[in-house]
């Protein structure tokens, strides 16, 4: 959807990787490296988007290998979001509401891989980096199956998920004996996707 709105997906990659990690500065070849994508590809629209000034750069020190953009030089040129640019904050919010759809798409699937009775996403979707993880799972799956969907996931969100899968015995246990991991993410900050078995609601 966003690769027919802003007609080009290696653009919609990059756009995602700096407006959902706006403090961070990427240079040219590791951006490539990190999304999968051709060098002229990510040039063509990392100079579009500094024209634009929606991103914007400085040099910063590099090791002097190969893969600098420029061999033998060890200064390399960072790109990082431009959080001053007029609509900034309206396009971060069309990637994140993008983010969205996607964990809509996952909830879809991962309910083709087993019961699923409570789903929790919370760090880089509510954009809180001290979370324990991105998402809690509570259900009977075929773990494998789980982590190739979850990279599925990662490779849309162009960011690592880390999550956790606990089985409903589990899950209680855990909370029974007050499991300090499990309530760090109980009593968090949090979005409730699936609580199909009123689990949050336990005493």
């Amino acid at each position: 959807m966003l690769g027919k709105l802003f007609g080009s997906t290696a653009r919609v990659k990059i756009l995602k990787l700096f407006l959902l990690n706006p403090d961070s500065s990427y240079y040219m070849r590791e951006i490539a490296r990190h999304l999968n994508l051709q060098l002229s590809a990510v040039r063509r629209e990392l100079e579009n988007l500094e024209t634009l000034e929606l991103l914007l750069s400085h040099q910063g020190e590099g090791e002097e290998a190969a893969d600098d953009d420029k061999p033998g030089k060890n200064d390399r040129k960072y790109f990082q979001a431009n959080k001053n640019f007029i609509l900034y904050n309206e396009i971060r919010e069309l990637i994140i509401k993008a983010q969205i759809l996607c964990e809509k798409d996952f909830t879809d699937k991962l309910r083709k891989l087993g019961s699923i009775k409570l789903l929790i996403l919370s760090g880089l979707f509510i954009n809180d980096k001290q979370a324990q993880v991105d998402m809690l799972i509570v259900g009977n799956f075929n773990k494998d199956k789980v982590a190739k969907l979850v990279k599925e996931l990662e490779d849309e969100l162009v960011n690592e998920v880390t999550y956790a899968v606990l089985t409903e015995e589990e899950f209680f246990y855990r909370r029974q004996v007050t499991d300090v991991f499990l309530y760090s993410v109980l009593e968090s900050k949090k979005i409730v996707v699936i609580d199909e078995a009123g689990y949050l609601n336990l005493s």
